[in-house]
């Protein structure tokens, strides 16, 4: 009873993770979601060392409930838009908040062995946390959502985000909830002791700092600000790749083009994939498209479908990318690097490719672009362009604006529904406007469509499921923030000393008489 009570609690606190995320926006509901996860570990342990075997078994109770809740949008996805049946949806669902949950819980196994000291527990517990959300970002492609830090872009920790990324101010957070969880299981007496105020000063220290690295400007704005369009279609998902269709959709955005091209913008930007059509089949729309832009002097940027050019005599295999096209003063195409497993490609392919109708989605044969792409230049400004799923990489987004001015990310969240998917997807982009001191510019189907200021602040936004444009203004920002230039190898830099130090603490022989924690047992 004791073993499933603790499961249930891990689940719970899971769960309330999500509650800081958008579109709660409850921000405590993270740091008392990470002290109850570590309190629940020292409580199973109950001041002897955990065994690694329950620490796993209670970071994957945590990591199932952060996922079944935070991750619900995946079984409306897969349901919804995917065909399968509500059954198969399920086991689909199941099996991938099972997986998350288990990567997430992987490096807690090691963390049982840190239970019996608390200092060295202090100083564990955050490292691996850091650690689990690192793997997470990599392991079967990545998948970089629900990290502890989003939860943070409004609370003063966001000074952390330009120096440390989202990684560090979950390890921040995470410090700071191994300190409240010592200190409610009673394990920081006395107070007075040299070695629990230095530990209660590095858990509460990183707030008001946070605070004053928000003073500081990392980057500057270059040149005027230019005028931005939008166009968001509200295509409907089970409609878009319908041929009865394609007019409808040339129409919206042509409507909408129009509109915006009278208003006097600079440049004007449609979504992720927003003709259904291949570029090199439909020739004598992509030229008006060109000749549209170099008539009025309005820079296009388009998400399409980019397919190989036809070559006589070689047919070949047929390759399309994802991609962002300028047409304009500077003709350009950007490929997407970093795909979505079965939205946009099938792992495995050769063996699971025709088995269910979700592995033959209709943009399920995407190929990845190459790594080192030029970012694209419209209205006199250079854009970082990230695809849908890229604007949740870190690291992706970081090496990107090294070379760019302004973030760009265009989407089809029509694939969330009417979920918190879309809504964390923004919160996400948010991030890396913070993260990189630059302008973000998101362009969507269906929403959340907006742009934000390099503090991650959402200066205009379209609502959700509406057909409207929006108009706003961004800046061209120059010079790079710390996390640019450092990225994650400074995350690194705290961590791995922070588990050394605790193994070190661990494995020294305490006096009774001097052991910082009264009535630990020491090594």
């Amino acid at each position: 009873m004791r073993r499933l009570l603790f499961s249930l609690a891990s689940a719970a606190a899971g769960g309330l993770l999500t509650l800081s995320f958008a579109p709660y926006d409850l921000w405590p509901c993270g740091l008392l979601s990470l002290s109850l996860f570590a309190w629940l570990l020292l409580r199973a342990a109950n001041r002897r060392p955990l065994p690694g075997r329950s620490a796993l078994w209670l970071a994957f109770c945590y990591g199932f409930g952060l996922f079944a809740s935070g991750g619900s949008w995946v079984y409306i996805s897969i349901t919804h838009f995917g065909g399968s049946s509500v059954l198969l949806g399920l086991l689909l669902t199941g099996a991938f908040v099972a997986i998350m949950a288990l990567l997430l819980a992987l490096p807690f196994y090691f963390l049982g062995r840190f239970t019996d000291h608390s200092i060295s527990f202090a100083l564990a517990f955050p490292a691996l946390w850091f650690i689990s959300e690192w793997l997470r970002s990599w392991i079967f492609t990545g998948f970089p959502w629900l990290f502890a830090g989003y939860g943070h872009i409004h609370t003063w920790l966001a000074g952390w985000a330009p120096v440390l990324s989202v990684y560090g101010i979950g390890l921040l957070l995470a410090l700071t909830g191994a300190v409240l969880a010592l200190l409610a299981g009673g394990r920081l007496r006395p107070l007075g002791q040299p070695a629990h105020i230095a530990l209660l000063t590095a858990a509460i220290l990183p707030w008001p700092t946070g605070l004053l690295l928000q003073q500081i400007h990392w980057t500057q704005a270059e040149g005027k600000a230019i005028e931005v369009g939008l166009v968001q279609a509200n295509i409907p998902q089970e409609k878009k790749w319908l041929p009865a269709f394609r007019g409808e959709t040339i129409s919206r955005y042509q409507r909408a083009t129009r509109e915006l091209s009278d208003r006097g913008v600079d440049v004007i930007i449609w979504p992720e994939a927003a003709l259904p059509l291949l570029y090199h089949r439909a020739p004598n729309l992509m030229q008006a498209l060109q000749r549209n832009a170099e008539q009025t002097g309005i820079d296009l940027i388009s998400g399409l479908l980019y397919d190989s050019p036809p070559q006589a005599g070689h047919p070949g295999r047929l390759v399309i990318h994802n991609s962002a096209a300028v047409f304009g003063r500077s003709p350009h195409v950007y490929h997407k690097r970093h795909l979505v497993p079965f939205g946009e490609y099938v792992p495995l392919e050769q063996w699971i490719r025709g088995t269910i109708e979700f592995f033959d989605l209709p943009t399920s044969f995407i190929r990845p672009g190459p790594e080192d792409q030029q970012p694209l230049h419209a209205g006199g400004v250079s854009w970082a362009p990230l695809i849908c799923y890229e604007i949740v990489y870190p690291r992706l987004v970081a090496g990107s604006a090294l070379s760019a001015q302004v973030l760009l990310t265009i989407s089809n969240d029509a694939w969330f529904g009417d979920s918190i998917g879309p809504l964390q997807h923004m919160q996400m982009a948010q991030m890396r406007a913070l993260e990189t001191g630059r302008y973000l510019v998101r362009g969507t189907n269906t929403g959340v469509t907006a742009i934000v200021d390099p503090r991650g602040h959402i200066l205009e936004e379209l609502p959700q499921f509406e057909r409207a444009t929006l108009v706003g203004k961004v800046t061209a920002m120059v010079g790079n923030t710390p996390f640019m230039l450092a990225g994650i190898w400074a995350v690194f830099a705290l961590a791995l000393p922070m588990l050394a130090a605790a193994t070190l603490l661990r494995r020294q022989r305490i006096p009774r008489a001097t052991a910082p924690l009264a009535g630990e047992i020491s090594d």
